[in-house]
């Protein structure tokens, strides 16, 4: 066997492995939701979650992948990995919405959109981004940096995400009319604990494998970074977070602590790659920072996220697309101005898209629950058996 052979099984090797650390994140977002919601609506969030990797990845075996990258192809590894690979991202963007809207939107319309953006909307983002480039040489033309998706993926779920918040709405009975917030506790903070872990090791293949070759001592070393630093930044905004949850209350809250930390992984996922092993714990704090407050802001705005996921994933993609500019910039290929310039063409099209086929679905078959349904759980209705069975339901 030739060396370039023994490379290409090296690289085919790396990638279903990565790839196989992504699918982990499916139970990783299935048990952080699942735990972050009242038990009357778990069984519903989990087969959610379950629906979206099914019927994501078929969409884009089917469709998407073709719009986004034209035919199956690669020649440093098995086309087969290659897009095995791709289609590991693609659920993660629907995850990033469903959770936000957990508790009150119903499974077949949340099917019908997660066909659209895994079919067409992602694709065309990833198409402008990694892939074939349809917008190349006009002035939409995409040029920023974003090796795992800060913006590709987490920004383009959370602003899918907001859309679907102000269609939908808030959760009954979590803005009184009388003013205020009325706070809705996590159910299972074990589960929490368990999911956010999952996603943080899904992360390691996330933006490891986005490096697209280990095969070489350069590539391996490269790799190695990539992975060191999006730990780094994980640890950072856990800590960063922890420390502030204290100033400010004198407690230690562990589900915004744990989304600090995924906060800060989203925050790095741009250019991992790029930085020194300083550098993300900078990046790591500041994402943690935006977590906390951003946690109040959607609040004061009465954008009802049960999961915190504006905060985690929309806030972060954009602060960790700029975070490229500010602190990779090397003159004509990296430049601030084209980081974002990027945030800017995606969130448009993200946000009007999805608002547009989100505003015509819900009126074809009704996003959300009607109030009987939300008030008793949407696990009766929805799915026809609960989670938790035993426990008295709360409403």
């Amino acid at each position: 066997m030739d060396l370039q052979s023994i490379n290409y099984v090296i690289d085919t090797f790396f990638t279903i492995f990565t790839m196989t650390l992504i699918i982990f994140m499916v139970p990783g977002f299935a048990m952080l939701e699942a735990g972050l919601v009242r038990t009357k609506n778990v069984s519903t969030v989990l087969m959610v979650n379950t629906m979206i990797y099914a019927v994501a990845s078929l969409a884009f075996l089917l469709i998407g992948y073709h719009l986004a990258f034209g035919d199956f192809g690669s020649e440093t590894m098995s086309k087969w990995a290659a897009f095995l690979f791709q289609m590991a991202f693609v659920g993660k963007v629907i995850n990033i919405m469903s959770g936000g809207v957990s508790e009150r939107a119903k499974i077949i319309p949340l099917a019908v959109f997660t066909v659209i953006i895994g079919a067409l909307i992602y694709p065309t983002v990833v198409n402008w981004s990694w892939g074939n480039d349809m917008l190349e040489g006009t002035i939409l033309d995409i040029t920023m940096y974003d090796l795992a998706g800060s913006t590709v993926i987490h920004s383009t779920g959370g602003w899918a995400l907001l859309a679907a918040i102000l269609v939908i709405g808030a959760r009954k009975g979590r803005y009184p009319k009388e003013g205020g917030i009325r706070v809705i506790p996590a159910s299972n903070i074990p589960l929490v604990t368990l999911g956010a872990f999952l996603l943080w090791i899904g992360w390691f293949g996330f933006n490891g494998g986005s490096v697209g070759t280990i095969s070489s001592k350069e590539a391996a070393n490269t790799v190695a970074l990539t992975i060191l630093n999006t730990n780094t930044a994980g640890l950072s905004g856990a800590i960063i977070v922890a420390i502030l949850m204290y100033l400010m209350y004198k407690k230690f809250d562990i589900t915004m602590i744990l989304n600090g930390a995924l906060g800060g992984l989203v925050a790095i996922t741009a250019g991992p790659d790029l930085y020194n092993i300083y550098t993300p714990i900078l990046i790591g704090a500041i994402g943690g920072v935006l977590v906390v407050f951003g946690v109040s802001f959607f609040d004061k705005l009465r954008l009802d996220d049960p999961v915190g996921a504006l905060s985690v994933h929309l806030l972060n993609g954009i602060w960790g697309t700029i975070a490229v500019g500010i602190f990779a910039n090397n003159g004509e290929d990296i430049t601030l101005l084209g980081q974002i310039k990027g945030v800017i063409i995606v969130a448009i099209f993200v946000f009007v898209t999805s608002y547009i086929i989100l505003y015509i679905i819900n009126k074809v078959i009704p996003l959300r629950a009607n109030k009987d349904e939300e008030m008793e759980g949407l696990d009766v209705d929805e799915c026809g058996l609960e989670a938790y069975p035993e426990f008295k339901r709360a409403f």
